[in-house]
């Protein structure tokens, strides 16, 4: 019989809603190259930021300094810092996600060229623009090689996906957490320990424990009950302390990665006895889920106990 969790106890193990940002390595700072476009129907490029945080456009040609403007700014951002052939823009605090700012840069020829300077991206995985690097003539030096980098980087990447894919086609952990996921735990090693049900302003949450041998697993079920907007997965982390910003390993898999209102998904970890190993022995890990804004929208305390010999 499954254990039900009372709710003073549920709070002690499980966080719905914590309002902390995603701050590993998928939280990204990136340098990347923006080609103006001649279409009349592209008018302005997007310039992602987050608060406290410099982003750098770096253009072809000198700035000029009198006629570069950030409209709106004030109580938001730093005033510009224009020099050269670049333009520092520093946000204050974040943006909000309705916010876009106008930037007009003028370069000292007298050519014009709008920016909407927005938070930081949502799209995949998300970003913060370190810096940027603007080009008007595509087939400059400086373009044509900016573009072949961006070409090897994006092979690069897709060599080290499909490198990724390969093993976890193979993986033990990764195929237990896809049955996990399709709710066939009969199928697996695991035993269920603990089941807590939880609710937040828009989404039913309920969270299972697992024991395995040499293993342990958490299956976090969500439904979107109240929200107009889909519920989208960004990320998971699987931490020895909470202030720590590194990722122990895991296998994750879900059923769904966005959940439209009154739709339900269901995200599987399984983690491995090494994950919970530190030089004093077994310790107990936190395991954490971000929606796609970044904030964490459960935390559960995963006990070493659950690992089995």
């Amino acid at each position: 019989m499954r254990d039900f969790l009372p709710c003073r106890s549920v709070l002690l193990a499980v966080l719905v809603s914590s309002a902390v940002l995603a701050s590993d390595s998928h939280e990204k700072i990136v340098i990347r190259n923006e080609m103006i476009s001649d279409h009349p129907g592209i008018s302005t490029s997007s310039v992602y930021v987050s608060g406290q945080i410099a982003t750098v456009l770096r253009f072809e040609k000198g700035v000029d300094p009198t006629q570069t403007k950030l409209l709106g700014w004030e109580g938001r951002f730093e005033p510009l810092v224009v020099g050269s052939k670049v333009v520092v823009i520093v946000p204050i605090r974040d943006l909000n996600r309705d916010e876009a700012v106008p930037l007009l840069v003028t370069l000292v020829d007298g050519t014009e060229i709008p920016f909407i300077v927005k938070p930081q991206s949502l799209e995949k995985w998300g970003w913060t623009d370190h810096q940027v690097n603007v080009f008007k003539d595509r087939e400059g030096y400086n373009a044509v090689l900016s573009s072949l980098n961006d070409s090897l980087k994006r092979e690069r990447e897709l060599r080290e996906e499909n490198e990724r894919l390969k093993q976890e086609e193979t993986s033990v952990d990764h195929a237990l957490a896809t049955l996990l996921a399709k709710g066939q735990e009969k199928k697996t090693p695991f035993h269920s320990d603990k089941v807590a049900f939880l609710k937040d302003s828009d989404m039913d949450i309920v969270v299972e424990t697992f024991s395995g041998p040499g293993k342990a697993a958490v299956v976090v079920r969500l439904k979107n009950i109240f929200s107009d907007e889909p519920w989208r997965f960004r990320d998971a982390r699987l931490i020895a302390d909470l202030h720590s910003s590194n990722s122990l390993p895991f296998a994750l898999r879900m059923d769904r990665a966005e959940i439209v209102p009154g739709q339900s998904g269901t995200i599987a970890v399984v983690m491995d006895q090494s994950a919970f190993e530190s030089k004093e022995g077994l310790r107990d890990l936190a395991l954490e889920i971000f929606r796609q804004d970044g904030l964490r929208q459960v935390v559960v305390n995963v006990d070493h106990r659950l690992v089995r010999k």
